[in-house]
């Protein structure tokens, strides 16, 4: 079992490299899909809603990202409340759980749930750190699972990829051009045995007809992808050239992160077999769109 002290979580606070000011990105990308994020709920309640919606945030990170599903669920939940006939029930309480690793910044969450005053009425928010490659909560006690640009992370390098099993991807931290095919295949292989941990943990904890709404950060089949890993790889080989960092250490360095393809995600959620797919959708959108007014031309898709 790894330490806590190897697991890679955002920084947190809301200094100048915090993750709270350094989010916009994902904050453009939660805000596109909110439509479809609708459409799934009310697909799940069109008939009726639970006298306290249970609804999970698996790797919600720290900032106001974390309070964006929070006011976007009660708001669509409670448009969809208002369409039922359930005029003769209570008034309709909300419970959020919270999810990111145990070094995430909770605080700052709910320093802003104060500042901010959300609109919460009958909403309880609970922090619930851990990894969610494994299991968060009792079997059938959540309604409704979602995960925003985390699930490209995984939870550790390839093991394909570890000292001893004779693959080194050399001069690379990530995917490449210059990696050989086992590389490629060493990440693949990781995604599928994390995301199907994932989904089967998930599947033991959803109430029956409860639902999961997921967005990863993808990429297409023919596209590379390299991103911005590819050019801190480069910095850190002219590091290496000055005798800056031991070139072994570089070789050692892989990031435990992959976009896989809308087609690896479809694949491992079918032959898990816990779920089934009802919606697929590819989103292109520029990896630094949120960064700068001058978005470049390379495209991030998410799914």
């Amino acid at each position: 079992m790894a330490t806590s002290s190897k697991f890679i979580h955002t920084n947190g606070g809301v200094g100048e490299t915090s993750y709270a000011n350094n989010s916009s990105f994902q904050s453009k990308l939660i805000s596109k899909v909110k439509p479809i994020l609708e459409q799934s709920l009310r697909s799940l309640y069109s008939c009726s809603l639970p006298s306290c919606l249970k609804v999970a945030d698996l790797g919600c990170s720290s900032g106001p990202n974390a309070l964006k599903l929070v006011s976007s669920v009660i708001d669509i939940v409670d448009s969809i409340s208002c369409n039922l006939d359930n005029h003769d029930h209570e008034p309709l309480a909300f419970q959020f759980f919270l999810n990111d690793q145990f070094q995430n910044d909770f605080n700052n969450i709910f320093e802003l749930m104060e500042e901010k005053g959300e609109r919460l009425g009958s909403c309880f928010v609970n922090a619930t750190p851990g990894s969610f490659y494994g299991r968060l909560f009792p079997n059938n006690s959540i309604h409704f699972f979602h995960s925003s640009t985390s699930l490209h992370w995984l939870s550790q390098a390839p093991k394909g990829l570890a000292k001893g099993t004779g693959l080194i991807n050399k001069g690379n931290i990530y995917i490449t051009s210059t990696s050989p095919p086992e590389v490629d295949q060493a990440y693949l292989d990781q995604f599928q045995h994390d995301f199907g941990a994932f989904l089967r943990s998930r599947a033991e904890e959803l109430v029956q007809g409860g639902g999961i709404f997921l967005l990863f950060l993808c990429r297409d089949q023919n596209s590379e992808i390299v991103a911005p890993y590819g050019i801190l790889g480069l910095a850190l080989n002219d590091m290496v050239r000055e005798g800056l960092i031991e070139e072994a250490k570089l070789d050692s360095i892989n990031m435990p992160r992959y976009g896989a393809t809308p087609e690896e995600v479809k694949q491992v959620i079918e032959s898990e077999g816990s779920f089934t797919l009802q919606r697929l959708e590819a989103i292109n959108t520029p990896w630094d769109e949120g960064l700068n007014k001058n978005n470049g031309n390379e495209d991030t898709n998410e799914c």
